[in-house]
């Protein structure tokens, strides 16, 4: 089971102000970053990204069993 919680979410600001949003779950060492599109809501972007995201780690505890 996946704990929301444990994900932390970093919104890195680049140089040529293009947005990226990163996701990482330190007990798995996971993580997972994306291009942010500045039309679409932020808030929209992250949550379709963090379904991918907790889908990945629910593969990666099924592998390790």
């Amino acid at each position: 089971m996946v704990d929301r919680d444990k994900i932390q979410f970093e919104l890195l600001k680049l140089t040529n102000r293009e947005r990226l949003l990163r996701l990482t779950e330190a007990k798995s060492g996971l993580s997972l970053e994306k291009k942010l599109f500045p039309a679409e809501s932020v808030v929209r972007q992250k949550e379709k990204l963090l379904g991918v995201f907790e889908a990945a780690l629910a593969r990666a505890e099924t592998a390790r069993v």
